[in-house]
């Protein structure tokens, strides 16, 4: 299944970075038993990071590009974490993202879609999971969108 999900990676024109590394005292991803805990990734792409906030100076939908971001780099710890198996990926369990954003900004799950759509095209069924969507009025270096998921792993 890797080279599977490798292949529609590259049909869709991603790349995988060179993840993160932990900003703070924290590792960036735990592995135990049949579960793989991946801590929040920021919304960095090609041209840096995504910073604001939602409904002040970033629109719904920058956010949901902005989350993308945050998903990519996600399915890139997952890679690492995972011996660079992503087969190994039985199923995305949850999703937990927090979105910077004003006091009258609503359309966090409207954000948050960049990322569970990418998981649902990058991993199929196994890609659908439960999840949060929680406005806060700042994130960590001024990131738009942060995210954490949980994995199933095999």
């Amino acid at each position: 299944m890797s080279n599977v999900i490798e292949t529609r990676l590259e049909s869709m024109g991603i790349t995988l970075p060179v993840p993160a590394a932990p900003v703070a005292n924290y590792v960036p991803f735990v592995a135990t038993g049949d579960m793989l805990f991946i801590s929040g990734q920021l919304p960095i792409g090609p041209e840096g990071m995504v910073k604001g906030r939602l409904g002040a100076t970033l629109t719904a939908e920058e956010g949901a590009a902005a989350a993308r971001f945050c998903a990519i780099n996600l399915i890139a710890q997952a890679k690492i974490a995972l011996g660079g198996d992503l087969g190994r990926v039985k199923r995305l369990v949850k999703l937990v993202a927090f979105v910077a954003c004003t006091d009258d900004f609503t359309e966090q799950p409207k954000v948050v879609n960049g990322a569970s759509d990418l998981f649902v095209e990058v991993f199929g069924d196994a890609g659908r999971h439960a999840r949060s969507a929680v406005g806060t009025n700042a994130l960590p270096l001024g990131a738009a969108v942060e995210i954490e998921a949980i994995f199933e792993i095999a």
